[in-house]
């Protein structure tokens, strides 16, 4: 009588949770959906390049009407590296243009010297910029951190307690020889 009780309950126990699953997967959140735009864009961006093909900044910029591809371009342009086939660089203002097809999904960049030359040559590229900012604001909050962290209390400082006393050694044992 009692194996069939356990059964029972747990078969129950089965036909409950069975039943509560689909509701909970009909309540939950729709995975996010993004679609692809219908339409053709095109984005441009006039940008400096120093002595080792890295993008220094952008100088201006054409936009399109869809946001997201114009900060997708955007944040492309800005880590690019513009070199020639045999690794050289020339420093200068070089238009990089994006354009979108949507029958293919697939997205076309193009490169083109609109002057050679610039004062920006022996500066460094935005995206090593971007990476040493990022390492220097990672320092200062683990600075900031350790500090805060320093100027908390201690855990008996917070209950009002002290310190538990420390143990004492053990007491030798006499032992007495044999007899």
């Amino acid at each position: 009588m009692m194996k069939s009780l356990r059964w029972s309950s747990l078969a129950l126990a089965a036909v409950v949770i069975g039943a509560a699953v689909p509701c909970a997967a009909a309540t939950a959140p729709a995975t996010p959906h993004y679609t692809l735009p219908t339409v053709p864009l095109h984005t441009e961006a006039i940008v400096e390049v120093n002595k080792k093909g890295q993008v220094v900044r952008i100088k201006s910029t054409k936009s399109c009407k869809v946001q997201s591809f114009n900060i997708q371009t955007f944040g492309n342009a800005l880590q690019m590296w513009i070199r020639r086939p045999n690794g050289s660089a020339e420093v200068g203002l070089y238009r990089v243009s994006y354009d979108y097809d949507p029958k293919t999904h697939g997205v076309t960049r193009s490169i083109a010297l609109v002057s050679a030359g610039g004062n920006w040559g022996g500066e460094d590229g935005a995206a090593n910029v971007m990476i040493e900012n990022a390492r220097k604001q990672a320092a200062e909050d683990r600075q900031r951190e350790a500090e805060q962290n320093a100027k908390l209390p201690s855990l008996n400082q917070i209950r009002g307690a002290t310190p538990s006393p420390k143990p004492s050694p053990p007491s030798p044992r006499i032992t007495l020889p044999p007899a």
